[in-house]
């Protein structure tokens, strides 16, 4: 199932889940009706801030959005990238979250001068970040870390945070979103 199919069907159903109608879910989310509906019909790919405002309003995983869930052995092949920045951020979503782990994984490749602020996500929850390649700078609520390849960050991300790629060649990350109780 392509992307676009997929996020398409997850929107649907965790609205219905919820029993909201799109009026009712564009007021949970602060996404549009008609973009909702849009979305929902399979007619536009929304960016990862229109996902993650749509997982935040319904109180959802990201991953539960974008990911086809099936259990067992899972080996993954790279699939179509989550694109924002203008293709200058990119977000290969990995494992989706699944209530005994509490949490999802991606990886995440950011081109020279891309940037991705990301909206606060749900209570509690943290970031767990691994630079494989490249320079990034984080900033969390306001303070910025700079890290290279080889460190490590964690940080609540119940807060407004971003991702920057101030150098010269992609930066390849490794996300990891923990959901606490």
């Amino acid at each position: 199932m392509d992307v676009t199919s997929l996020v398409a069907k997850s929107v649907r159903q965790a609205r219905e889940a919820k029993k909201l109608t799109l009026d009712g879910a564009a007021a949970a989310t602060g996404v549009s009706r008609s973009m909702l509906a849009q979305i929902e019909k399979g007619e536009v790919n929304p960016t990862i801030s229109v996902l993650w405002k749509i997982a935040n309003g319904y109180k959802v995983s990201f991953t539960s959005l974008v990911e086809d869930r099936q259990p067992g052995v899972e080996v993954l092949h790279q699939g179509e990238p989550l694109a924002e920045d203008e293709g200058r951020y990119l977000n290969y979503p990995l494992f989706p979250f699944q209530d005994q782990t509490r949490f999802e994984t991606y990886r995440i490749v950011i081109q020279p001068e891309g940037a991705l602020k990301a909206q606060p996500h749900l209570k509690g929850s943290s970031e767990y970040i691994t630079v494989f390649a490249g320079q990034v700078e984080i900033t969390v609520d306001k303070e910025s870390f700079a890290l290279s390849q080889g460190d490590s960050i964690r940080f609540p991300c119940d807060v407004p945070h971003g991702y920057r790629n101030p150098g010269t060649e992609p930066a390849e990350l490794s996300m990891l979103i923990y959901y606490g109780d």
